[in-house]
């Protein structure tokens, strides 16, 4: 591991001096444009402009003006985006009505892709909201997880579309609790970006957790046809402890240093240690190329590399003998555990697609094809009893894993009141896992034996329809309906190692789904809008929850080869309302009926099976209200009551009326854009209700390690413009110094600095 943190740092060495060289050229470049279009007056926004920009496309497949969309959908500008100093994507999101994005509150100022998820409406798991990027759905196919999409430089974002409710009649798996579509911006004349930034989290008693960030883009158009953009960007933290080490072994007299504490179950333990602190870095490389052929007719390109690496360093011990020595192991507590279960980790992702875009009168066609490629990751697992902080035996998991995908429709009108959209989609994806025994867990070259291997396909085509019926001027129904076929094939899990070695090649399964939807929006008044939609979405296990075991702190997840597809049925109900200039609010009550949820059953301390639990419910209400002043002021506030719990399970009677796991039963957040001549400021507050981590909802206990608490955050940004190409700008996160866990140890206040340029 020494030796990959010093290639790390060579590699920062030189991506510095290429950062600087390629700031000098654009400045250089930058110098020979017309300086009278850059100091061109540009017309001051309005809520007027505002609403005529709110177009959306996620909802339909096609544009349609935010007021008439069918659906409960919130939009996040890139001036949203900016506003708030997200330095993720899934940062953007964490004030959005109905949605819960965890990461930032886990595990430091940059807390690592492993953790980057958003869930919608209540329905746990991130692998039950679709994510996509530019229309194309990028849930991996090994986990479903969102970690490639939301990898995404926020600076490469022109907005966020977050539809909330069930859409697989238009999109098929994933979307149970809706739909996050990241567009990414293409800029259309000239444009140099550089940033820098460098901030600080104090962590009670810690050494400050230091993140530094640089992003760097060049876009032009060129013979007013072809638009060519790329970036880079960089964020690396050293981190802070924020895995501890908790026994259940008392120290003996003769030994301090250690503190009592409880385990979320109200158990006692002892706290002698951490497992040092949580080092982490991603960079992100994205190119993007569009060429229009006329108006209506364009190709898109895009490619990005996404990396992202953990590790622990040196772990500390709080215990000392009565000399005042280091202890680092009494009775059965080895000197392994104060080694972190986490070991470290990397993961790769390159992300390609192609858009093509044509207008045949009347007829819309659009055409989407993607492949994801995974090439490596990997995490380490250090050995609890062999190991030792320096070093010592362990394992090492590396997943690799492919998707492609395509995705085709046509759009055209009907009878001139009506508006269809058909259209197909197929996915074909693989994934395989090898586990291999490691001499040093410190060293991911040190492979011996291999321990396990287990992997397989899956396939899934799809059909589907909509129809955009308008009975009255201000009465629209739309009528979705889609059919989707799935197969598994290819599945196994090979024991190798250990005492009883075996091989299990699984059947070839598949399944069918339809997915209906109707929704209706009337428009009685001007600045009034009814909406109401109910409809059916699925979701088909992944490859990791069918022929996956995972082991971890000697707990065993034992594979689910016989796992169904989920499914939810859904309705809603809502109302958005114009009160006075500028001013608009919106309420939505909504209910999910889930079935066949696929969850992971504790049935002792020591295993965990994946089964599909009978069925459960997520029933809540969305209230939201903004008010924007032209054009220096915004406020908004919304929040989420949610309760979602088990309402049947035969295989284990006992969760019946359990809360779902990792869902809050309450969120508000509010906040404020300021700006006036070159100053500009926001404020967020938000509020995030206790969350349960397992079936039985035993973790009770607040304020210590591994538990879920409630917590409310305050966010401040200030920014100010020097030049008209230059802008400084502060962020101070946590305020008010809140201390809580989210599993490990949340941040402190931190404050974060930034520079940057736009030529």
């Amino acid at each position: 591991m020494m030796r990959l943190r010093m290639v790390r740092r060579r590699e920062g060495k030189v991506l510095c001096c290429l950062l600087v060289l390629l700031l000098l050229a654009s400045w250089a470049v930058a110098e020979e444009t017309d300086r009278s279009q850059r100091e061109e007056e540009k017309k001051v926004p309005t809520v007027e402009d505002a609403k005529l920009e709110e177009l959306v496309v996620t909802a339909t497949r096609t544009e349609k003006e935010l007021a008439s969309a069918p659906g409960s959908v919130t939009v996040v500008t890139r001036k949203e985006i900016q506003n708030k100093g997200a330095r993720t994507v899934d940062q953007a999101l964490n004030t959005v009505v109905g949605a819960y994005a965890p990461r930032g509150v886990q595990g430091g100022m940059m807390d690592s892709l492993a953790n980057a998820a958003v869930t919608l409406r209540g329905i746990p798991r991130a692998v039950n909201t679709l994510v996509m990027m530019d229309g194309l759905g990028l849930n991996d196919s090994y986990s479903g997880s969102q970690r490639s999409t939301l990898s995404i430089a926020p600076e490469n974002v022109e907005r966020i579309e977050v539809v909330r409710g069930p859409f697989s009649s238009l999109y098929g798996g994933n979307a149970m609790g809706g739909v996050v579509n990241i567009i990414t911006r293409m800029p259309e004349e000239r444009e140099f970006v550089f940033k820098s930034g460098y901030g600080t989290a104090w962590n009670r008693g810690e050494a400050p957790d230091d993140v530094v960030t640089a992003y760097l883009s060049a876009g032009d158009r060129f013979f007013d046809r072809l638009s060519l953009f790329a970036s880079y960007s960089y964020k690396s933290t050293n981190g802070y402890p924020t895995d501890l080490n908790i026994q259940s072994v008392r120290p003996p007299a003769n030994i301090t240093g250690w503190r009592p504490t409880q385990t979320p179950q109200g158990d006692n333990r002892y706290l002698i240690g951490d497992r040092g602190d949580k080092t982490w870095w991603d960079d992100n490389v994205t190119f993007k190329a569009k060429y229009d052929f006329s108006d209506t007719t364009n190709l898109r390109f895009l490619y990005t590399r996404a990396v992202f690496e953990y590790e622990y360093e040196t772990p500390h011990t709080f215990l000392r003998d009565a000399e005042g020595n280091e202890v680092w192991r009494y009775g059965t507590v080895r000197e392994g555990s104060f080694v972190s279960p986490g070991g470290s980790a990397r993961n790769e992702d390159y992300i390609y697609t192609l858009a093509f875009e044509t207008e045949l009168d009347p007829v819309k066609i659009k055409a989407n094809f993607g492949f994801l490629d995974r090439p490596l990751h990997y995490y380490t697992t250090p050995s609890v009893t062999l190991a030792a902080r320096r070093g010592g035996p362990g394992t090492i998991n590396k997943t690799y894993a492919e998707t492609y995908q395509g995705d085709v429709q046509a759009t055209f009108p009907l009878w001139g009141y009506q508006l269809l959209t058909f259209g197909g989609s197929y996915r074909q994806a693989w994934a395989d896992t090898n586990r291999f025994n490691l001499t040093d867990w410190q060293d991911v070259d040190s492979v011996t034996t291999t321990d396990y291997k287990a992997g397989g396909n899956d396939r899934l085509v799809g059909a589907f329809l909509e129809d955009e019926i308008m009975i009255l001027d201000n009465l629209t129904l739309y009528l979705g309906f889609r059919f989707d076929w799935w197969e598994t094939s290819g599945g196994y899990f090979k024991q190798i190692g250990g005492t009883r070695p075996f091989d299990i090649q699984y059947p070839t399964r598949s399944d069918s789904a339809f997915s209906p939807k109707a929704s209706i929006v009337y428009k009685p008044f001007e600045g009034t809008t009814l909406r109401a939609s109910a409809g059916r979405a699925f979701r088909p296990p992944t490859v990791y929850e069918l022929y996956s075991i995972f082991i971890s702190r000697g707990v065993t997840t034992t594979a689910g080869p016989n796992l169904e597809p989920e499914t939810n049925t859904a309705w809603d109900i809502g109302i958005e309302q114009d009160l006075w200039k500028g001013a608009r609010a919106r309420a939505t009550y909504f209910e999910n009926y889930l079935d066949d949820l696929i969850y992971t059953v504790e049935r002792t301390p020591t295993l965990r099976e994946r089964e599909n639990i009978g069925s459960a419910v997520s029933r809540g209400v969305e209230l939201e209200f903004e008010q924007r002043f032209d054009p220096w002021l915004r406020f908004f506030s919304n929040c989420t009551f949610t309760n979602a719990y088990v309402t049947d399970n035969p295989p284990t009677p006992a969760l019946v009326g359990q809360k779902l796991v990792q869902v809050p039963n309450f969120m508000f957040n509010n906040g404020v854009d300021f700006t006036w001549g070159p100053f500009s400021s926001s404020l967020f507050g938000r509020y995030v209700a206790k969350r349960y981590s397992n079936d039985q909802n035993t973790d009770r206990y607040n304020n210590v390690y591994t538990s879920y608490d409630p917590y409310f955050l305050l966010d401040a940004r200030l920014s100010y413009k020097v030049t008209d190409f230059a802008t400084v700008s502060l962020y101070v996160d946590n305020i008010l110094d809140r201390d809580y866990f989210s599993y490990y140890k949340a941040p402190g206040r931190s404050i974060f600095g930034e520079v940057s340029f736009k030529f």
